[in-house]
């Protein structure tokens, strides 16, 4: 396989959550590359990743990942974070800075699946 070179100007918009801005490097059956972007005081829809597992290195910017037990998580620039496949959550800008991260999906199938807000227990 030859070497590739995406610039920002080749990225394509890549599958979409409400909030959450992405766009696609790579893809292909198996893998998802690309980068994503939440704009301050956003907070995605309840979601999750079917059998995707989602790894994501935050390069700016904080995140609040919230499950559906009511657990949250923040992740800061320079953290790397996973989010195991199936895991319902939501996730948003924590503090006054959007957040960009480079994201890594591995699975197979269709890789958002958006929720209900789960019940409060």
């Amino acid at each position: 396989m030859p070497v590739r070179i995406i610039r920002p100007a080749d990225r394509v918009s890549g599958p979409p959550t409400p909030g959450v801005e992405r766009h696609e490097a790579f893809a292909d059956e198996g893998r998802w590359i690309g980068i994503s972007r939440t704009e301050p005081g956003v907070i995605s829809g309840w979601h999750h990743h079917g059998d995707h597992d989602s790894y994501f290195y935050v390069t700016s910017g904080a995140a609040v990942i919230e499950l559906e037990d009511g657990e949250q998580l923040t992740v800061q620039a320079g953290d790397f974070a996973c989010v195991p496949k199936q895991t319902i959550h939501r996730e948003g800008t924590a503090g006054s800075e959007a957040l960009e991260a480079v994201v890594v999906r591995l699975g197979s199938g269709p890789q958002v699946f958006p929720v209900d807000e789960p019940a409060a227990g």
